[in-house]
């Protein structure tokens, strides 16, 4: 189901996941934040290798979960997947000096966001990915002009 303030669709199995995110890479610009939920094992990371190879790297996509940040150089963007599970107290953010990757010429993804609650930059887009049947459920949540505008072009595209 599309609307314009939300986008959700069943992905039955990891194609469709990597599908939808190669179909998100067409509408996600330069400069947005983008806060990934999910539990363990939601598919997270499948999406995230999904919107990667739709921006044409071709190289290994693996989880920041002990690096804290994988980066990405693209020819038309800088790409940064942050994970932030390992967070005890939200002034680690700080500590980390992560605050620079955040600029025009970035794309940034951020999983468990909620680990630095209140410092992050807000979010354009808060994706979702929950567990159902055999497969999952992806609903994106526009929470910015530029997202909303994302969205809409997503909306626009043909179906998954």
């Amino acid at each position: 189901m599309q609307d314009n303030t939300a986008f959700t669709c069943f992905l039955p199995e990891e194609a469709s996941t990597l599908k939808l995110g190669a179909a998100l890479a067409r509408v996600l610009l330069p400069g947005m934040t983008l806060f990934l939920e999910g539990d363990l094992g939601a598919g997270k990371t499948t999406l995230t290798r999904g919107i990667l190879r739709g921006l044409g790297f071709a190289g290994r996509v693996k989880s920041p979960t002990y690096t804290l940040v994988e980066s990405y150089a693209l020819s038309s963007l800088y790409f940064y997947h942050f994970d932030l599970y390992r967070f005890s107290d939200p002034l680690e953010w700080e500590d980390a000096g992560l605050r620079e990757y955040f600029n025009a010429q970035s794309l940034c993804l951020i999983e468990w966001a909620d680990k630095a609650e209140g410092l992050l930059p807000p979010p354009d887009w808060i994706i979702r990915l929950a567990p159902e049947g055999e497969g999952r459920r992806i609903r994106i949540e526009p929470r910015s002009e530029q997202g909303t505008s994302c969205l809409e072009k997503l909306n626009k595209q043909p179906p998954i």
